[in-house]
């Protein structure tokens, strides 16, 4: 299971820094909400209800845009595997 590494900052503006690598990002929105709910622990099918709850979206556009993003925080190393 992958989480956000807890380490990770996040303004309520969107500004992630990742004080391991020195390295900075932006987020939109509804990245802002994703990071932060992965920060209380929620799993990639609780965000998923939640956004199907709070914005239109098709339920497969909502999986693989999660999906993404995810990918791009393991990326950029801001997920951890937790154990």
């Amino acid at each position: 299971m992958m989480i956000i590494n807890r380490n990770i900052a996040i303004s309520e503006t969107g500004f992630v820094f990742n004080p391991i690598n020195g390295e900075s990002f932006s987020v939109n929105p509804i990245g802002y909400e994703v990071i932060s709910l992965m920060k209380e622990n929620k799993q990639a099918d609780e965000i998923m209800q939640y956004l199907l709850a709070n914005y239109q979206v098709e339920p497969e556009t909502c999986r693989k845009d999660l999906e993404d993003f995810m990918g791009m925080l393991k990326h950029h190393l801001l997920l951890e595997d937790k154990e």
